[in-house]
């Protein structure tokens, strides 16, 4: 889950382009309240990069907060996409 200015600056499309540069599995999308949720699957290194991205966004957002929990992995996960809006 990641808070702050994050709608409206390219956050999905860039974390999905950062995401698949790193190798990672998953989605992301927009919620309801102006937050972003993404799944990010992949190594410990993988996830850690994408996570470490999400910290600071594209240029225009300013993130306040990541929260992470961990979960067993989704094994049909292929490549990485955007949702449609929660």
């Amino acid at each position: 889950m990641i808070r702050g200015v994050v709608q409206g600056v390219g956050f999905r499309y860039s974390m999905q382009h950062v995401a698949r540069g790193a190798g990672a599995t998953g989605w992301v999308r927009n919620l309801a309240g102006g937050s972003v949720e993404a799944e990010v699957q992949g190594g410990a290194a993988v996830v850690e990069s994408v996570v470490d991205w999400a910290a600071t966004g594209p240029r225009g957002a300013v993130v306040d907060d990541v929260a992470g929990t961990e979960m067993p992995p989704v094994d049909d996960e292929d490549g990485f996409e955007i949702r449609r809006d929660a």
